[in-house]
């Protein structure tokens, strides 16, 4: 009880320091430059790479980007715990709750821009890419989230500031936080999952980071940053993901003291420079985060304990998966249109009332975005 007070104070404390001495935009005096530099000085290389258009590339890496997007995010974590991975699939929930606040904290608070466009040809093959087009760029978000979701353990450049004992810990670490229930339950060789599990997860991260790049979406610093971010909260979440899962669980006070947490990240998000969406991206994760926890909480020995049928287990059938499903997707879908279209018209009003400075292109319309 006195650990969550105290933490909750602190975000309380941080909002008014954070307020009183204009941190966001002196931040931003800071960083902005640098990296908006740093954005005109990549597009050569933007260029040269998309020198090998295709139509074929195009749809590609567009596929691609959608395997981290927010309808990629609706079917995969509920996927989790209908497959009976309920542990998973809730420290995954709240893993990415916590990148998309974090990335989205940083996008608005340095508010550097896209790469320009012309000369930079952007793909925006969907509606979901045309709204991220409205965000700024730094760090990449898919990036991020991918390096989060796959659990990547490290790159070259933790090489130079890691001994070879401390990577092979990490690696360990990392590599099973993602395999852990494949390696518990197929029996494959710990060794040999790491390996494969590695360069797959590099693979994919590689890809997605080409990709960003080639769609004309992001420049190399929006890429690297959000790989280096993604490496820092992935090492700071495997840390901590068990003691939250277990206040979860069990703790008390869990139901108000995440209430508490999610209002006070109201006000602690940064006011961007222009409006853009991220305000209402990273308020409907937390709102997915609460309610997962709240959820949780109140029927972990009922429908998420550890001993909880799983898919291809004789308590859960493919009949029973397929059944799940088929009501589950669609009673997804509906709830989720019905409260974006009612946060829409709420939050402005809250918003208003408790006066916190929104700027989303939800609310506000946009100027000097896009292509």
């Amino acid at each position: 009880m006195e650990t969550t007070t105290f933490f909750l104070c602190g975000i309380a404390f941080w909002i008014l320091i954070s307020s009183k001495l204009n941190l966001t935009l002196k931040l931003r005096s800071l960083t902005q430059p640098w990296v908006s530099h740093s954005v005109i000085s990549g597009t050569p290389i933007i260029l040269k790479i998309q020198k090998y258009q295709h139509t074929h590339f195009d749809a590609f890496f567009s596929l691609l980007s959608c395997f981290v997007s927010v309808p990629f995010y609706t079917a995969f974590l509920p996927l989790l715990f209908w497959t009976g991975h309920c542990k998973l699939a809730r420290q995954m929930t709240l893993l990415m709750a916590f990148c998309d606040y974090t990335g989205n904290c940083i996008k608005d608070v340095v508010s550097a821009p896209r790469p320009s466009c012309p000369p930079v040809r952007r793909v925006t093959a969907t509606k979901d890419e045309e709204d991220n087009a409205m965000e700024y760029g730094l760090p990449s978000s898919h990036t991020l989230n991918t390096v989060c979701l796959s659990g990547i353990p490290c790159t070259r450049a933790s090489e130079d500031i890691c001994s070879l004992l401390s990577i092979y810990f990490y690696l360990k670490g990392a590599v099973q936080y993602l395999l852990h229930y494949v390696l518990a339950y197929t029996g494959n060789n710990v060794a040999f999952a790491e390996i494969i599990g590695f360069t797959m997860v590099s693979l994919v991260v590689g890809l997605i980071g080409l990709g960003r790049i080639y769609l004309g979406m992001h420049s190399l610093i929006d890429i690297i940053s959000g790989l280096a971010l993604g490496l820092g909260i992935l090492t700071i979440w495997l840390y901590v993901s068990e003691y939250i899962d277990n206040f979860i669980v069990s703790g008390q006070n869990v139901i108000s003291f995440w209430a508490a947490l999610c209002f006070l990240l109201l006000f602690a998000y940064p006011t961007p420079e222009l409006p853009t969406p991220s305000f209402e991206y990273h308020t409907a994760f937390n709102g997915v985060a609460l309610g997962i926890v709240i959820g949780i909480h109140q029927t972990f020995q009922q429908f998420h304990h550890e001993d909880v049928a799983r898919i291809f287990s004789p308590d859960l059938t493919i009949p029973a998966f397929v059944g799940r499903l088929l009501l589950g997707i669609p009673t997804i879908l509906v709830v989720k249109f019905c409260t974006k279209a009612l946060a829409k018209w709420i939050l402005p009003i809250l918003a208003n009332t408790l006066g916190i400075p929104i700027k989303s292109t939800s609310y506000i319309p946009a100027e000097g975005h896009g292509c």
